[in-house]
């Protein structure tokens, strides 16, 4: 089992920047062997993933955050992270770090316009 601890959420306006972190432990964890991936969930709508990082290191986005959303990983502290530029009151949710199948308990952004 992994535990995730997720930080760095908070207000911001609408177009500014946010950087979310993602603390990963466990007893056997290492960051770089598992695929790695940020999720959100705004009220009322289904979790909805928004980008992901393998152990090659590529990551993947949906055209809904590319270009303004980038992943990243430090293997040495098994920490991930999330750079969130342009955001928009769209992008408000709870933002939850996973490794499957665990799940962080989530940080939240919101947007105002």
């Amino acid at each position: 089992q992994v535990q995730l601890v997720e930080s760095g959420g908070g207000l911001v306006q609408a177009g500014g920047s946010l950087t979310l972190a993602c603390a990963a432990s466990g007893r056997t964890f290492i960051a770089s062997a598992y695929a790695m991936r940020w999720f959100r969930q705004a009220p009322g709508k289904e979790r909805e993933w928004v980008a992901q990082m393998l152990p090659s290191g590529s990551t993947y986005y949906p055209d809904s955050v590319k270009g303004r959303f980038t992943i990243s990983r430090d293997n040495a502290n098994n920490r991930l992270f999330l750079q969130m530029n342009s955001l928009q009151p769209e992008d408000t949710a709870v933002y939850y770090c996973n490794v499957a199948p665990d799940w962080g308990l989530g940080t939240q952004v919101t947007v105002s316009s």
